[in-house]
């Protein structure tokens, strides 16, 4: 098993069983390295989308503020948030998947700095977010709480 393994195992479970919200929105898992998370969402019209027909801004940024907190997890902690913003680009259509990229970019001993980007099928930039990240402690192999 490599070191990323457990974690994907762990994530997988934690998006999917453990948190509503996120299982409610259809976010799935796609990609784990040392810093770096990529989530996916598809644009339900049922479920994520505005008035206008597009994805709506709380969903996009639900995707951004959970890709930034899963990347937080790739470096070995758990994590809350304290603050983040979100600029939205260019609107998502329903239908379509959207992909999300978090990357760490400061993580020190109580705190991270984290950014994302939300693509849609095509790697057009749909919206672009930073978060600062409260450290509550160390994400353990068998720690059953993110």
């Amino acid at each position: 098993m490599t070191s990323y393994d457990w974690l994907w195992q762990k994530m997988t479970r934690l998006l999917k069983d453990q948190n509503p919200f996120v299982g409610l929105l259809r976010m799935k898992l796609e990609a784990l390295r040392e810093g770096e998370a990529e989530l996916s969402m598809p644009v339900i019209p049922e479920i994520h989308t505005n008035l206008f027909g597009a994805a709506h801004g709380g969903a996009l940024a639900s995707l951004a503020d959970t890709v930034m907190g899963v990347a937080c997890a790739t470096k070995g902690s758990r994590v809350v948030t304290i603050d983040m913003n979100i600029n939205y680009i260019q609107s998502a259509p329903a239908g379509e998947a959207v992909k999300a990229c978090g990357r760490v970019i400061h993580h020190g001993k109580t705190t991270a700095v984290v950014e994302a980007e939300i693509l849609d099928g095509d790697g057009q930039l749909l919206a672009k977010a930073r978060g600062t990240f409260f450290v509550v402690g160390p994400l353990e192999q068998d720690d059953h709480g993110v």
